[in-house]
């Protein structure tokens, strides 16, 4: 019995279709989501998608972070940003995470949310990077 999957970014709905299994980067660790599963919202980190087919993984996306919402029947994943792992451009995270590090050299250590705003963003980018080198 297959779960339907769909991965949504803010530009459009990358995938929307039945798999046997997906496994996403939750932010307290990986976790699957499979038919039956219990309901439940998990906050995603920055990382990779991976769904499954006959035991075996058939696509990979790389996630910036975002929410996913399961049932017994359905993942949806609503992604801050979200793309085929073929398709990350090292260089540009590599640009953006020298960015993100000026900026928070430059940023007031004394304002907590705006430091955890960007090490989230910092972590992601790293992930990002991670995820295109292993392609």
């Amino acid at each position: 019995m297959p779960i339907k999957v769909e991965i949504i970014s803010p530009e459009k709905v990358l995938v929307s279709r039945e798999v046997d299994m997906v496994v996403m980067p939750g932010a307290e660790g990986d976790i699957a989501a499979m038919p039956e599963h219990a309901p439940m919202m998990l906050l995603l980190r920055g990382g990779v998608v991976s769904l499954y087919e006959n035991d075996a993984v058939t696509d990979r996306f790389f996630v910036g972070g975002g929410f996913a919402d399961m049932t017994a029947t359905r993942c949806t994943i609503l992604a801050d940003k979200a793309e085929p792992v073929s398709e990350i451009s090292i260089d540009n995270a590599t640009a953006q995470l020298e960015a993100l590090t000026e900026a928070w050299d430059k940023a007031d250590k004394s304002d907590m949310s705006r430091l955890d705003v960007l090490q989230d963003k910092i972590l992601a980018v790293r992930a990002e990077i991670e995820a295109g080198s292993s392609h």
